[in-house]
């Protein structure tokens, strides 16, 4: 291996299952789902979404990002919510960004969606009271604002972008970091994804277009706990969520000569573009981003001990990415775990948690069970479905697909 290793320092999130991660992971290794009523606006008579996956609210303590005063002005649930995760996942890899080596620390953190309810805010306070937007709503608004308020923060100063590639925005925040640091670019990255779409316009324009959770006629009143049930027969479309992740990395070099511990590293990636439809996936370029991953470390696919699946429960996606996974297995497929059963999916920052669920897994020796599963003849699929599985993992595969055909797949390693 060599010095310039990509190797995971620290990491942290939150999700509808909780603010801290070992009560997200406590609860996640129970099988208990994160979904409940949607409440993050008033909801008008026949409103077709009615359930969604709702992060607690931080309140104002602590940090100065939580201040009253800064909350006013940075309105937007982004900022706060991705600066908490990102200092929490610098505390614990015991970095301290010095004057030193801020010019060596990237930020690649994102969002699909960004801060949209600060633009749908301006909209309606211009129309119903004809009054000018605040000053704020702009940069509220901006995508790339996350990572310059990642970096304002914590004083990195080398360079800077903001991935976008919808659902999979988290996963492409690390390989791009992993770009970074295999060209000398930077030692340190900060990498991570949040989003916060339950806004009323957003919400429902997924319901037009026929990707969220509608429930059978007949079974309106079936629990939110549920309603999002990757690869299984009666799958109906996601449940849309909130969250924010952030992850840690270094090169091996840097972090052995910080004393940053590390037990898990990026083994090898690829990234592929579907060219063929801007919402449905295509077996063909996601079958070839597993198949560069796994081939840019070095592994055959007999290799790979488990996977973490994109798996949004919609009746095409989950489709092709089993049918990817089995041309890439023609002798078997690993387990399959499918995070979104419990926390359903936060968009861009869903790669995101789901990668730190994945690293955290991988260090505890533990699969997350895929909730609400029922079989589906046409997905012959391990997916944990009986509940938090004990599984030595040296090599995890993470897939993730984003509208637009953007597909980013990692292979993660177990080195400690």
């Amino acid at each position: 291996m060599g010095l310039r290793d990509v190797v995971v320092v620290g990491y942290d999130a939150i999700s509808p299952l909780g603010e801290h991660l070992d009560e997200q992971w406590r609860k996640a290794a129970a099988g208990q789902s994160g979904i409940g009523s949607l409440t993050r606006f008033a909801l008008p008579d026949g409103f077709p979404v009615r359930i969604a996956g709702q992060v607690p609210d931080i309140g104002t303590a602590d940090y100065p990002f939580l201040s009253a005063r800064h909350q006013a002005a940075w309105s937007s649930p982004v900022f706060k919510y991705a600066l908490l995760t990102v200092t929490r996942a610098l505390e614990r890899s015991g970095l301290t960004i010095t004057p030193e080596i801020a010019p060596r620390v990237a930020v690649t953190f994102g969002s699909a969606v960004g801060g949209l309810d600060a633009v749908v805010t301006a909209d309606r306070r211009l129309q119903a009271e004809n009054k000018l937007p605040h000053p704020y709503a702009n940069p509220n608004s901006c995508i790339n604002m996350v990572g310059g308020k990642v970096a304002i923060e914590t004083g990195a100063q080398g360079p800077i972008t903001a991935p976008i590639t919808a659902c999979a925005t988290g996963l492409s925040s690390i390989l791009i970091a992993a770009l970074l640091l295999a060209q000398g670019r930077a030692d340190v990255a900060i990498c991570g994804a949040v989003d916060f779409a339950l806004v009323e316009p957003i919400v429902a324009g997924f319901y037009t277009m026929n990707g969220i959770y509608i429930p059978k006629p007949g079974r309106e009143d079936e629990p939110p706990q549920a309603a999002s049930r990757p690869f299984s027969a009666d799958r109906r479309g996601f449940v849309l969520s909130e969250g924010a992740a952030a992850i840690i990395v270094t090169t091996r070099e840097f972090a052995d000569a910080h004393g940053l511990k590390h037990v898990t590293e990026l083994a090898g990636w690829g990234m592929t573009s579907d060219a063929h439809h801007f919402v449905a996936p295509y077996f063909p370029t996601v079958h070839q981003c597993m198949l560069e991953a796994i081939g840019d470390a070095r592994l055959s696919p007999a290799a790979i001990d488990a996977v973490n699946a994109h798996a949004t429960s919609t009746k095409v996606g989950d489709q092709v990415e089993y049918d990817a996974l089995k041309a890439v297995f023609p002798d078997g497929l690993p387990p399959v775990s499918a995070n979104k059963s419990l926390i359903g999916h936060a968009m861009g920052a869903s790669s995101a948690i789901e990668t730190v669920f994945t690293l955290h897994g991988m260090e505890q020796s533990l699969l997350l069970p895929t909730i609400n599963y029922q079989p589906d003849p046409t997905i012959e699929i391990d997916c944990v479905a009986e509940g938090c599985r004990r599984l030595e993992q040296e090599y995890v595969l993470k897939n993730s697909f984003g509208f637009g055909g953007c597909n980013a797949c990692a292979i993660f390693r177990r080195t400690g």
